[in-house]
């Protein structure tokens, strides 16, 4: 993963994606001399990676020389993200920014917000309906399908894997679940996958996985689609059974996950879990604001490849979305410095 000085590479992505002109220094801070201002709308404080994202959002803010309204959180509650909406529309927001949970209950609000004139940059998840500036998001089908072909290679195509699903409400766990699903059907058809719905609630997957481990003792795989919600209560149920043991132990469980958050990768490191597939919350602090500003400075975008590692895809009706790099960790590489997981602080 490449890593540039941000003013170096905002300037740089305006060659690649941008029809604009040229990049010039903006103002430092997020006081009323920044572009904007510009709301946001943080999606819960409950997970690490959220918790992580949430800490990279000031300082890309003052980089870019945004005008940053005070965040609201919406704690995973739809209705709560539509008052939010309206209090950072009643505040004078000129562009927002948010990561609806429930990609299918926002539209109303975004239809509003369209009407008002108030671009919609959303992070981490794609609205069903609803105009959007840009969406920020890292190909989640790719994620289910980098599990699924973890999993299948190190369980030899044979087996049984328990699948911590996201809420299916969300595109993210609607896109991983099937990817990974699709995977598993045309390439291992001898793993049996028990699919486990779990909202995004670390609770639930540890009955879940208490359940299937008390059915099937002979469970060899799980793919947990958010570390940060399922990490800690998973490696709680296998200490009670004392099934974390080397990959060269019969009992070893093979555990790929979703996040790249510091505790993934540590947990790699101590031979607890086997791979994350990273979602770079750095980059979706720094490109939810950039295109939130662009916005706001009335610049436009097309399809295609950036300078920052990612695509510009079409997504339908014109609306954009922004699929940033997500690589795969393991114990080979999971000291790369460039990693988010590993800048931050654990």
């Amino acid at each position: 993963m490449k890593r540039r000085n941000l003013t170096a590479a905002v300037c740089l992505a305006l060659a690649g994606a941008l029809t604009l002109t040229a990049c010039g220094g903006g103002a430092a801070g997020t006081g009323a001399g920044g572009v904007g201002p510009i709301g946001a709308d943080h999606p819960r404080a409950d997970t690490d990676f959220w918790n992580s994202y949430i800490k990279y959002f000031p300082d890309k803010a003052k980089d870019l020389g945004i005008n940053l309204l005070n965040p609201t959180n919406s704690q995973n509650k739809v209705e709560n993200l539509v008052a939010n909406a309206q209090s950072l529309q009643s505040q004078g927001a000129k562009a927002i920014i948010m990561a609806p949970q429930d990609t299918g209950a926002i539209a109303s609000t975004l239809d509003r917000l369209d009407k008002a004139k108030i671009p919609v940059v959303t992070v981490d998840t794609r609205p069903d309906k609803g105009k959007t500036y840009m969406v920020v998001r890292a190909d989640n089908k790719a994620y289910g399908e980098k599990a699924c072909k973890f999993l299948g290679e190190k369980l030899g195509g044979k087996g049984k894997v328990v699948e911590f699903q996201g809420a299916l409400a969300s595109v993210n766990g609607r896109d991983r679940s099937e990817a990974f699903a699709a995977c598993m059907k045309k390439d291992y058809p001898g793993i049996t996958v028990f699919e486990e719905p779990t909202d995004w609630e670390g609770a639930k997957a540890s009955a879940a996985l208490q359940t299937r481990l008390n059915q099937h003792p002979d469970i060899n795989g799980i793919y947990m689609q958010a570390g940060g919600a399922f990490l800690t209560p998973t490696l709680q149920v296998l200490r009670q059974k004392n099934l974390i043991v080397p990959p060269t132990d019969p009992k070893h469980i093979f555990i790929v996950s979703n996040d790249g958050i510091p505790q993934e990768l540590e947990a790699i490191r101590k031979g607890e879990i086997d791979a994350t597939v990273s979602q770079p919350a750095d980059l979706y602090a720094q490109w939810a604001l950039f295109y939130a500003k662009a916005a706001v400075e009335g610049k436009t975008f097309q399809p295609g490849k950036t300078d920052h590692d990612s695509t510009i895809v079409d997504t339908g009706g014109g609306r954009l979305e922004d699929q940033l790099a997500a690589p795969l960790i393991t114990k080979e590489n999971v000291d790369d410095k460039a990693f988010w997981g590993n800048q931050i602080g654990k």
